[in-house]
């Protein structure tokens, strides 16, 4: 995501690179770590070996199964881009080994050592996947005459990484199919390594239904914001050590490479749907408005293996994601699963989009029930405790899985959060408002902060009962404290000191891989500022190019500068002379609306004809407005003048705003 933050959300994830992501040497305990993280609390030392006590991290299924029908791996896998930047590079991981140390959750841990698991694997007959190459998994299926890839990764580079080791392993036979299970980017955009130019023509893409639209528009309107959110998700700046980046819990963290896509030859739109591919008989599950809003997964009947696609992981998943997004609907979520058991009962292995497989008919069975009951049970529980008049926070910090989930390492929090996804389903049916007047229209941040830091008797007595607070290992009551003495002043260095020291505590807690880069993240920025970030927009071409232009004009509208807009009124004709489209824009009330029209407007003040690469090549940075408005690339009816004015009532969008200071 990055100013391709200001475009795309998950998309932008994967493009962005960010400031200082070295493998750290262990400082001496006691110390600060070189990123200036703090060494473990007490407290934290025992709240993480009491986690240690509780759970059977030395059961060694998942190990086995994450180690099965290993073909071959590279001890180093390290992927490089055009300008020799590292897209991939298992190194940076190589401190995960042995016992947790004390900053680390030893749940978390546990799943790091799995996703680091890498290589090429035999999943059954004639399948085969390619783990640890990116954050998601790469499926190689035999047809009769050549290989179905299914999700070709993230980037080109990772994808034609994972493709050099299958092939110099597998039977040598050209790609006659892809498989895109959904519509996110770490599931389709390394599909140019896997599909050249030259075998475009004549190859299959199987996607669900609203693929194209779902993959090219995805949180393109709130891009900027959740770029720059996702920074603070995925650890972005964070160095990878035992107090920095362990793990994403839905594997090691996103790639960073070059994005394309391509368009579907075959949608998926209902269920069961037999498909014969390249003398391969699957049978289809379409599962939109689950982990995708457009999503898809197969059952393979000679094999008897079932792709779980996202909607199964090794992981408690999102109803709701810490970037940010549209919050997913956990009974429909449930249900999929539901239908899955029941659709293929014979399945002896379920293998996903990410993590590694589980094989045994028992087995199989036991995992996809635990999985359905996880979302069902978030479900239910949420509206049983919201109808008795519980709010979010309350419901969050109630309710708990039953043992028989939450006992299950595939259910535990490493990616998702029980407590987060009990207040996705309550959003999902009762929006932000929980009731209480007193939450109607409170003060914005930084006044009540003010308030409160009068409250509590000023800046002093306030950053004493935040100490006190910390002493006593009560680090979320500490942070809450320190919130406001910073947000009441962020020049306060001894309240943002102590605030990172909390969020370090925290985040040496938390068994969630995003709740940990969340609270390390925020610490690095109270120490050192805000972390701006290299934006590769352009390595995003592939999929610009495809994004609809009605979907970039709306998301030029939420651009406009209302206020600066105010009292403007302005006609403006824009015509796509490769897509042979035209649209109407029109600015009046402070809103900027557009219209695709057969003919241009007549009465337009200006009338601008341009093609979509260009308006791609001014996305990504490489034509500036001014550049853009007088280029000789444009022909342009009217004044010039009036459409620089135009695009100066257009935020830039710049995604470095600060998180954890006003």
């Amino acid at each position: 995501m990055r100013s391709r933050a200001a475009w795309i959300g998950r998309l932008a994830v994967v493009s962005l690179v960010a400031c200082g992501t070295p493998e750290e040497k262990a400082p001496p305990a006691g110390s600060a770590d070189a990123q200036g993280n703090t060494a473990p609390a007490a407290d934290t030392v025992r709240a993480n070996a009491a986690v240690a006590g509780e759970l059977p991290l030395d059961d060694p299924q998942d190990f086995e199964d994450a180690r099965r029908g290993l073909v071959a791996s590279d001890p180093q896998v390290i992927v490089e881009g055009p300008s020799g930047a590292r897209v991939w590079d298992t190194t940076s991981d190589a401190f995960v080994k042995g016992d947790a140390p004390e900053s680390v959750n030893p749940s978390l841990w546990r799943q790091a050592k799995l996703d680091g698991i890498h290589g090429l694997f035999q999943v059954a007959e004639g399948v085969y996947q390619v783990r640890g190459y990116d954050i998601s998994n790469m499926t190689l299926i035999r047809g009769r005459s050549g290989w179905i890839v299914v999700d070709p990764l993230t980037a080109k580079e990772t994808a034609a990484a994972a493709l050099a080791l299958a092939w110099r392993h597998l039977p040598a036979a050209p790609v006659v199919a892809v498989i895109l299970t959904h519509s996110h980017v770490d599931h389709f955009g390394g599909i140019d390594a896997v599909v050249p130019p030259e075998a475009v023509s004549g190859m299959r893409i199987i996607a669900p239904k609203r693929f194209l639209e779902e993959a090219t528009s995805e949180n393109i309107l709130a891009g900027v914001a959740m770029g720059r959110r996702a920074t603070f998700m995925y650890g972005m700046p964070l160095a990878r050590s035992a107090r920095g980046h362990v793990d994403s819990g839905l594997g090691k963290g996103p790639a960073n490479g070059t994005i394309g896509i391509l368009v579907p030859t075959d949608l998926v739109d209902q269920t069961p749907q037999p498909m014969q591919i390249d003398g391969v008989p699957f049978v289809f599950q379409y599962a939109p408005d689950s982990e995708a809003p457009a999503e898809l997964t197969f059952y393979l009947p000679e094999a008897k293996a079932y792709c779980g696609a996202e909607i199964v992981s090794h992981t408690l998943h999102n109803l709701y994601t810490l970037r940010g997004a549209k919050v997913r609907d956990a009974l429909r979520w449930s249900g999929y699963i539901d239908e899955a058991i029941e659709l293929f009962p014979n399945a002896e292995v379920v293998f996903a989009s990410h993590h590694w497989p589980v094989w045994g008919p028992e087995r199989v069975r036991d995992y996809l029930k635990r999985q359905r009951d996880v979302y069902r049970y978030l479900h239910d529980q949420t509206l049983r405790l919201a109808n008795a008049g519980l709010g979010p926070r309350e419901i969050a910090e109630q309710i708990e899985l039953p043992a028989s989930l939450r006992s299950v390492f595939a259910n535990r929090g490493y990616y998702g959060t029980v407590r987060h996804d009990a207040k996705a389903v309550y959003q999902f049916y009762f929006g932000w408002y929980d009731g209480n007047p007193a939450n109607l229209d409170p003060l914005p941040p930084v006044e009540a902060s003010r308030k409160y830091v009068e409250l509590m008797g000023g800046p002093a007595e306030g950053l004493r009962k935040a100490r006190e607070a910390f002493d006593h290992g009560e680090y979320r009551w500490a942070a809450t404290i320190l919130d406001h003495l910073v947000f009441a002043d962020p020049d306060d260095a001894s309240a943002r000191s102590l605030l990172a020291d909390t969020y370090d505590q925290l985040g040496y807690r938390a068994e969630s891989g995003p709740w940990r880069d969340v609270y390390l993240t925020g610490a690095l920025e109270l120490r050192r500022g805000v972390q701006k970030t290299t934006l590769q927009l352009g390595a995003a071409r592939g999929l610009l190019l495809h994004t609809p232009v009605d979907r970039f004009l709306t998301a030029m509208a939420t651009r406009l500068d209302g206020p600066k807009a105010d009292g403007k009124t302005l006609t403006l004709n824009f015509v796509f002379t490769d897509l042979d489209e035209t649209y109407v824009l029109e600015l009046e009330n402070a809103v900027l609306h557009h219209h695709r029209r057969i003919l241009p407007d007549p009465d337009a003040a200006v009338t601008v004809r341009l093609t979509r690469s260009f308006l791609v090549r001014l996305l990504t940075g490489e034509v500036g407005v001014r550049e853009m408005v007088f280029s000789n690339e444009l022909d342009v009816d009217g004044s010039r003048l009036d459409l620089l004015a135009f695009f100066s009532l257009l935020d830039r969008g710049d995604g470095n705003f600060p998180i954890v200071t006003p």
